[in-house]
């Protein structure tokens, strides 16, 4: 099983789904980018060879007993991750779309700069990579919508390539968007006044499986994921008008 972590320490974390037929690659190219770190994938249930192939490319897992869906499988790496009292987390998708060797990348960026989450951002700079029409319409409209929530332009914010620090690992451990993660994780960051950065990152085609995101999918992510983002700015203009009175006032 894994080790405990301790100052300075990484795992990447790889959720996973019915993932068998590139998690192995996964495995064996983060082994390759990030010598001796411990890579961990958290199998969500799957109903193929998922656990076995990453096992046998030397991963360690964790195996879920139901299916909590991206963001329940992101924040029991999370807890796993924070209980073992690792320092950096740097998560990683199951399906072979994010370059390994983009890792240490990410992870000197969260040393060097302090910032509690750093994101692995296709259109940072000109890289190449594309999205669909459906996906590229949402994420542009998301970035109008986040731009005076966070203070910030954000270039990527349906990202799954993301790395946190402890800090950050302690709120999100405890509590964490579960259906569509990446855009509220951002604001449930802002209101914790935490900051994040982006790095440049390539993404590579999906080489096997096949994406469960629909047309008519994305525009229900699009409508689920900004009443997330509402609820959560609500949740915070609340608290921070509720200023207890001084004795007297």
């Amino acid at each position: 099983m894994i080790h405990s972590g301790g100052p300075g320490s990484l795992v990447v974390i790889v959720p996973a789904f019915n993932e068998e037929g590139a998690i192995a690659g996964v495995v064996r190219s983060l082994h390759e980018s990030v010598p001796g770190v411990p890579v961990l994938v958290i199998d969500d249930c799957s109903s193929d060879g998922t656990i076995a192939a990453a096992r046998a490319a030397g991963a360690e897992i964790l195996p879920l007993p139901h299916h909590l869906g991206l963001g329940g499988c992101v924040q029991a790496g999370y807890k796993l991750a924070y209980e073992l009292g690792f320092e950096y987390v740097i998560r990683v998708d199951g399906d072979g779309q994010h370059d390994a060797r983009d890792v240490p990348r990410i992870f000197e960026k969260l040393k060097s700069s302090g910032c509690e989450m750093v994101i692995g951002s296709r259109f940072v700079s000109e890289n190449g990579s594309r999205a669909g029409a459906v996906r590229s319409l949402g994420i542009r409209f998301f970035r109008l919508v986040l731009r005076p929530i966070l203070g910030k332009p954000v270039h990527d914010p349906t990202s799954g390539f993301v790395g946190v620090n402890r800090r950050a690992l302690d709120v999100f451990s405890r509590s964490f968007p579960l259906e569509y993660p990446e855009i509220e994780a951002l604001v449930v960051l802002q209101r914790k006044r935490f900051r994040f950065e982006e790095v440049p990152c390539k993404m590579h085609p999906r080489t096997t499986g096949r994406s469960s995101i629909t047309a008519m999918k994305s525009l229900y992510y699009i409508a689920h994921v900004l009443l997330g983002v509402f609820v959560n700015v609500l949740k915070y203009e609340h608290r921070t008008h509720r200023a207890p009175r001084s004795p007297g006032g």
